[in-house]
C-alpha cells in the first residue's frame, strides 16, 4: 500500500543527544516534521518513526491497536538509546500519550518529555457508545487539520476507524492510572483552544505526574495540530531550549551551531 504524500518516517543523525517524535491517532510524520527538522538543525539526532497501520488509508489502522503503536515508539527509543547519550521524547495528541507510556516504562533511559496537547482521556460524551458501535459501523469523522493557520493542512485520515478508537481508549486509560510513575522533567504545551483534545487532558498530566522539573505554555493561537499552526515557532524554540537545559545540567556538550542560512521555520 502506498503512503500518502508526506507520511514517509524522518530520520537525521546529528549529535549525542537524541530526540524521538510522536506523531498522534490518525495522523502521520507530517505533522511532526518541521519540528523535526528544526531541531536537527541544531545538531539534534531525531527521529519521527510512522506508526502502524498510519499513512496509507484508514482500514489499514482499524486491525491495528495500541500495543502496535507503542511497540514501534518503543523500538525507536531503543534504537536511539543505542547511539546517543541521552534521549528526549516529544509527542502530538496520540504521541504524547505514547511518551508518557515510554516516561513509565523506562524511566531514567529518558531524559526529557515535551509533550504538545497530550490526550489521556475522553471527554466527548459519544466516546462511550464506541464500544458497542464498532461492531456495527466501521468508521466516524475525521478528526485531522483542527488548525487555525490557513491554508494548511495534516496528511491523515479524513475517517477513524472504530476499532482502533476503541483500543486508543483502552491505552488512556493504561497510561493515566500510570502518570505517578512519570519523574522525567516535563514541558506541556497545549492550546487554549482544542477541537479535538480538550486543555483539561493537559491538565491531567500536570497534576498528576510525579516530575519536580514542570513547566507548562499556553498557546493561544493554535487548535489542536499546533506543531503546524501560528504557535510553531514557539513549540520547537521552547523545546529546544528545554533540551539544551537539561544537556547542559546533565554535563553534555552543546549541539551543533546551525549552519548559515538554516530557517528555524
Amino acid at each position: 500500500m502506498s503512503l500518502m504524500p508526506g507520511a514517509e518516517p524522518y530520520s537525521h543523525d546529528g549529535g549525542d543527544t537524541g530526540v524521538l517524535l510522536c506523531h498522534g491517532f490518525t495522523g502521520t510524520p507530517q505533522s511532526m516534521r518541521p519540528w523535526a527538522e528544526y531541531l536537527a538543525a541544531r545538531g539534534l539526532t531525531v527521529s519521527v518513526p510512522l506508526l502502524p497501520g498510519h499513512g496509507t488509508r484508514w482500514q489499514d489502522l482499524q486491525v491495528t491497536g495500541w500495543q502496535d503503536w507503542y511497540a514501534e515508539v518503543d523500538r525507536e527509543l531503543a534504537a536511539l538509546s543505542g547511539r546517543c547519550a541521552r534521549v528526549f521524547v516529544g509527542g502530538l495528541s496520540m504521541g504524547g500519550t505514547l511518551a508518557l507510556r515510554l516516561a513509565q516504562k523506562h524511566g531514567s533511559r529518558i531524559s526529557g518529555l515535551v509533550l504538545v496537547n497530550p490526550s489521556v482521556k475522553g471527554d466527548d460524551p459519544r466516546l462511550r457508545a464506541v464500544p458497542l458501535m464498532r461492531h456495527l459501523v466501521p468508521s466516524a469523522a475525521g478528526i485531522a487539520s483542527d488548525i487555525a493557520r490557513e491554508g494548511v493542512a495534516e496528511t491523515g485520515y479524513d475517517r477513524t476507524p472504530l476499532h482502533a478508537l476503541y483500543s486508543l481508549s483502552r491505552f488512556w486509560r493504561i497510561v493515566g492510572a500510570g502518570l505517578p510513575r512519570v519523574t522525567q522533567p516535563l514541558l506541556v504545551l497545549h492550546s487554549r483552544v482544542d477541537h479535538v483534545v480538550h486543555p483539561s487532558n493537559s491538565a491531567a498530566v500536570l497534576a498528576r505526574v510525579s516530575s519536580t522539573d514542570v513547566t507548562e505554555r499556553v498557546l493561544e493561537r493554535s487548535y489542536h495540530v499546533a506543531t503546524l499552526d501560528h504557535d510553531r515557532e514557539q513549540i520547537f524554540a521552547e523545546s529546544h531550549d528545554f533540551i539544551q537545559r537539561l544537556t547542559a545540567s546533565a554535563g553534555g556538550g552543546p549541539g551543533e551551531p546551525v549552519k548559515e542560512g538554516t530557517s528555524g521555520g
